[in-house]
């Protein structure tokens, strides 16, 4: 996941600083840095050493998985947890889009650099399966790309995945992260993933038949993604089911809806931070 910017904090400040009658959440408030908590990402709770990937925010705590399976709930309490080896306060990241500029959120849940420029573009890239899933990585992770210089191209299909790789010829300071649909056991994916696999270049991505799947229905104002019979195009059957439309009108509806991170499943988002994690992590 990128870099999660802080801001600046006077070096006077401190558990001690501030009025003597202060609540100690308050102090502690002052000394580790915010990140927002974003779905998805792995967490550990300092106290417990609990381990996980972040489920959902609700009220005034978060909900983990750990590897095992095993989920549980934590307080977002100051200081009360670690990610990347650092403690921090996890904080609500704000969904509505006009709420989460003022704050300084970026789509995808990051705290925004202001005026940040560009980096020059990585050898490392992030590839995509085809023009809807670019269009979503853009809308929701453009800015942390930009800032982490990260470079998303298509694929246009993975079928020449494998000859694709190696002419790219990844290596340790030129990472090769590959999201892709339908990566489920069994299935044609999963099995190209598994050919591919070495240590410098990382396949994930989701269960959905397409990334219109990972939009999440409610966004949408419907209760489910329709089931689309066997033989049918499954872009056709959608729009057919749900009255959206060709499939240009109904991407273009699909993706108006997304404003952010949280109107996304938790696969997509996980897979997709877990892929600009592996790539920037050279420097």
């Amino acid at each position: 996941m990128p870099t999660r910017p802080t801001p600046p904090t006077r070096r006077s400040s401190g558990i001690l600083s501030g009025p003597i009658d202060a609540p100690p959440e308050a102090k502690l408030a002052k000394v580790f840095p915010l990140v927002p908590a974003v779905v998805g990402m792995t967490v550990t709770h300092r106290s417990s050493g609990f381990s996980g990937t972040l489920l959902r925010i609700e009220g005034g705590g978060v909900e983990l998985r750990g590897q095992t399976g095993q989920e549980r709930v934590f307080r977002l309490t100051p200081g009360a947890f670690a990610v990347d080896g650092k403690a921090v306060s996890l904080v609500r990241a704000p969904t509505d889009p006009a709420a989460a500029k003022r704050a300084g959120i970026t789509a995808s849940g990051s705290v925004a650099v202001a005026g940040a420029p560009a980096r020059v573009a990585r050898a490392g890239r992030l590839w995509v399966e085809g023009i809807h899933d670019a269009a979503l990585v853009e809308r929701v992770w453009g800015d942390d790309l930009r800032v982490e210089g990260v470079v998303v191209e298509r694929l246009d299909g993975i079928d020449h995945l494998d000859k694709a790789i190696k002419e790219f010829r990844p290596g340790p300071a030129r990472r090769l992260g590959v999201l892709v649909d339908h990566l489920v056991p069994g299935s044609k994916e999963s099995r190209m993933a598994e050919g591919v696999r070495q240590s410098d270049v990382l396949v994930t991505g989701t269960p959905f038949v397409d990334v219109w799947q990972a939009v999440r229905p409610s966004v949408l104002g419907i209760d489910a993604w329709p089931v689309i019979p066997m033989g049918t195009d499954w872009k056709t059957g959608i729009c057919e089911a749900l009255g959206f439309g060709d499939p240009p009108a109904a991407w273009r509806r699909i993706l108006a809806s997304v404003n952010s991170y949280a109107d996304l499943e938790p696969a997509l988002v996980g897979a997709v931070e877990r892929l600009i994690d592996f790539v920037t992590s050279e420097d």
